[in-house]
């Protein structure tokens, strides 16, 4: 079993911040846009056979899916986030998993402790996404697989336009920042995965549309990530509601609900 042991590596941290903005609704990310991820996470327990043998760990876990997922398939499993009220929600779902509140740079466990490792969509929100993957190959068994989730290519996906809407509502990022889907160029995300240390495999991608109900269980589900509170805070929660009916308009359904294509692009890569 994988140990626990604070790590006292320094790296620019993001994790008392993320984890303020990604705590501020935990209820409504666990109960509604974390499902929107559940074809990828099965996808790439697929690839990555996950089974009762497994020492798996979920970097940037959010309030659980994934690892609850893992559990189920037998595997040991560990989850990391920065967000204590996402952590919360995960131990509550899964009472059996080793859950921990920390910076995503700066793991709390012992080298070559895990045989698979993920990172859905958490590495590029790292104050410093190389240190953070070169941490999750620090604590990966040698040959131990890790898979690396973002977004697919924006161009023809549905999704994209709901994150667009959030782009005028936010501040205005620091000169030469990445975009969210910087690493959708399959070259860029090879890169990234090598200047870590990993050495890439393959790369695939998974359907994962985005279906709610209705309007209101849309705009509270899009509200509840870290990078929609912190348009909110830079705006208001009606800016965002606004810019979010108004991009939700083109996918809604003739008995009131939404189902809007998104494709996530996932990194197979060796330790």
């Amino acid at each position: 079993m994988a140990e626990f042991e604070m790590n006292t590596h320094q790296h620019a941290t993001t994790g008392k911040t993320n984890g303020r903005l990604w705590g501020l609704s935990s209820q409504d990310w666990a109960n509604i846009q974390e499902q929107t991820c559940r074809p990828v996470y099965l996808a790439a327990f697929d690839k990555l056979a996950i089974n009762e043998t497994s020492y798996y760990l979920d970097v940037g876990c959010g309030s659980g899916m994934a690892a609850a997922l893992a559990c189920e398939q037998g595997a040991t499993v560990h989850g990391v986030d920065a967000s204590q009220a996402l952590i919360e929600i995960a131990e509550q779902r899964s009472p059996n998993v080793s859950f921990h509140v920390s910076d995503i740079e700066t793991l709390p466990f012992r080298d070559d402790s895990f045989s698979c490792i993920t990172g859905f969509n958490s590495f590029q929100y790292a104050g410093d996404p190389v240190a953070a993957l070169s941490e999750a190959k620090r604590v990966a068994k040698p040959g131990a697989k890790v898979i690396i989730m973002t977004w697919g290519e924006p161009e023809g996906m549905q999704a994209a336009s709901l994150v667009a809407a959030l782009k005028p509502l936010l501040p205005a990022p620091p000169k030469g920042a990445p975009g969210p889907f910087a690493l959708s160029n399959k070259t860029l995300l090879r890169e990234f995965a090598l200047k870590s240390g990993l050495k890439p495999i393959d790369i695939f991608d998974v359907e994962s549309p985005w279906q709610y109900a209705d309007l209101e269980t849309a705009l509270r589900g899009l509200a509840s990530s870290g990078v929609a509170a912190k348009a909110i805070e830079n705006t208001s929660h009606h800016a965002l509601d606004k810019a979010h009916r108004k991009a939700l308009s083109p996918f809604e359904n003739l008995d009131g609900s939404y189902h809007i294509e998104a494709t996530f692009r996932c990194l197979y890569a060796s330790a």
